[in-house]
């Protein structure tokens, strides 16, 4: 559905989804100036700074689900047993058999 009155634009899945996409560089972008930050003071402005951004982007893909426009289709178990196994045998790979 276009936003303005002449039919050009922005949809409003188009502007949620770019929304969304802004909040996840700024959750990698605060993740990575933390990351690097010695300073106390600055540690906390990106801390928050990530915090926020990691709400942001919860509330935005939350309401994407809720008016259908963000679908996310639900794992099976066979999916969730090979991701567990890889993460097994990453975190552990002398244990592989």
């Amino acid at each position: 559905m276009p936003n303005n009155i002449e039919g050009h634009g922005l949809t409003d899945r188009e502007m949620m989804q770019l929304c969304l996409e802004l909040e996840k560089a700024r959750i990698h972008s605060s993740s990575s100036a933390l990351m690097e930050t010695s300073h106390e003071e600055l540690r906390r402005i990106y801390t928050r700074s990530f915090e926020t951004a990691c709400t942001n982007q919860q509330q935005l893909f939350t309401a994407m689900q809720q008016y259908g426009l963000y679908q996310v289709a639900q794992a099976t178990a066979e999916q969730i047993n090979a991701v567990q196994h890889a993460m097994q045998n990453n975190l552990n790979p002398g244990s592989r058999a």
